[in-house]
């Protein structure tokens, strides 16, 4: 029996999961300038061991999301806040690089996981009002861990201490374990399970007694709906094809318009411009403030604004900050011009990222599939998502030693303007309306494509 717990608290250790999601994942940045160092790494092992992590997310993505759909939400959270305090510990206390490499593998089985079942579970434990903020609570979380990385870099960079910044994830990875064993399952997977009495007293809880009846009924209908499908067949449907379409485009442009070589690389891209390494960490330490603010104010509009605005108005931006920056490094070098146009782009670039692309990727991605294959389709996003992931932190330490940094920042920079053509023509705007209702027009639309791809004569 589970005590009960408030509203903000159960937010808030669904969340936490993003906060491990976005320390882990950040803190490389500043630590491989002392594992390079340490470990004697190439430019070939500095991208394993950055993006060794990934290959453990693309894993941990892709089977989260059905296990999430077999044994519940929570369950599959717990498995994931377990393996962060095994790969926290393993990557501190890793004698070599191929070690570290393996537990930082062990480690992305975690990450993958939470960034596949936090904002699934917080769509699914929202009212409809505030499900995109509460979704973006997710990505608050994400900078949140991001910028208390960039700052535990700083703090033990004269010490070159890259051990203890690997180790202290284990603090909230145990944080996480201990909280969700207080929290409630998933009202929607349930009812789902035909667990209707827990699921309305959750509900009844959560929501004070209001309108539960109805988000039940509307949760059943579109069970009903799906009743004879699930799993991997349905995801195979024509009617879910768009959803998929969609998916997958943002996963991928999220990471092909180069925001992870900013979060992974940002000391990196600093030395290069002549900043010193502490310096370059001090840097990064200013651009994680930026994110959090922007990110906190994406919460507060998401769904005022809407979710397609916000990245179109993204996209613009990013793209923008990523030409100058790549003009101006081009034209004048390592100037101390050049050091701080670099900054101040990268700031510019992260704050357009941190209200657009970086919470509304994942709010999209948890609302947009059906119920019966909501954690399949959502491991399909987060694989695309991580093997873009894998192969852009793979390539960028060669591709800046074999092209040079300006022109890899340009042909991100074209990477967004496709970003901002494929929104545009493919993105449906989910603001307002029920996850049950974004399911029922899916198929309504898929009913209406049909009808109009008849022949004229069997349409009358």
């Amino acid at each position: 029996m589970k005590l009960k717990v408030s509203n903000g608290l159960i937010y808030f250790f669904g969340a936490l999961g993003g906060l491990l999601f976005g320390y882990d994942t950040g803190v490389i940045s500043g630590a491989i300038l002392f594992i390079k160092k340490d470990l004697n790494l190439t430019s070939w092992t500095e991208g394993i061991v950055v993006s060794s992590i990934l290959l453990g997310c693309m894993i941990g993505a892709a089977i989260s999301g059905g296990l999430s759909d077999r044994l519940g939400r929570r369950k599959v959270v717990l498995m994931a806040a377990t393996i962060f305090c095994i790969g926290a510990l393993g990557t501190a206390l890793a004698p070599n690089t191929w070690v570290l490499i393996f537990f930082r593998m062990v480690l992305g089985l975690a990450v993958g996981s939470a960034s596949t079942l936090v904002p699934m579970y917080l769509s699914e434990m929202a009212p409809t009002a505030i499900r995109g903020a509460l979704s973006s609570l997710n990505q608050l979380m994400i900078m949140t861990g991001i910028l208390l990385a960039y700052i535990v870099n700083y703090l033990f960079s004269s010490i070159e201490g890259w051990r203890w910044m690997l180790g202290i994830a284990f603090i909230p990875g145990l944080l996480l374990l201990i909280g969700m064993f207080f929290l409630p399952e998933s009202p929607r997977w349930l009812l789902k399970q035909g667990r209707e009495n827990e699921a309305r007293s959750i509900l009844n809880q959560m929501r004070k007694g209001r309108g539960v009846e109805e988000e039940i009924d509307e949760i059943k209908l579109a069970n009903q709906l799906e009743q004879e499908q699930g799993g991997w067949k349905e995801v195979k449907e024509r009617w879910v094809r768009p959803a998929l379409i969609v998916g997958i485009g943002l996963a991928v442009f999220q990471q092909i318009i180069g925001c992870n070589t900013v979060l992974y690389y940002a000391p990196t891209t600093f030395t290069n411009v002549g900043l010193g390494a502490s310096a370059a960490i001090l840097g990064t330490v200013g651009i994680g403030i930026v994110n959090v603010i922007i990110t906190a104010i994406a919460v507060m509009i998401i769904d005022k604004v809407g979710r397609k605005p916000l990245l179109l108005i993204g996209n613009a931006g990013m793209s923008i900050s990523l030409f100058v920056l790549g003009i101006v490094n081009a034209l004048s070098g390592p100037t101390a011009a050049a050091s701080w146009t670099t900054v101040i782009c990268l700031a510019v670039y992260i704050a357009f990222f941190s209200l657009s692309w970086g919470p509304v990727v994942w709010v999209m991605l948890s609302e947009i599939f059906p119920l019966s294959i909501r954690g399949i389709g959502m491991g399909i996003g987060s694989v695309a998502n991580w093997l873009s992931n894998l192969i852009v932190s793979l390539t960028f330490p060669k591709l800046i030693e074999q092209f040079g940094i300006s022109t890899m920042f340009i042909v991100y920079g074209i990477m967004g303007v496709l970003a901002f053509l494929f929104v545009s023509t493919k993105v449906s705007e989910t603001k307002g309306k029920s996850l049950e209702q974004i399911e029922l027009e899916l198929r309504n639309k898929s009913l209406e494509k049909n009808r109009m791809d008849m022949p004229h004569f069997l349409n009358k």
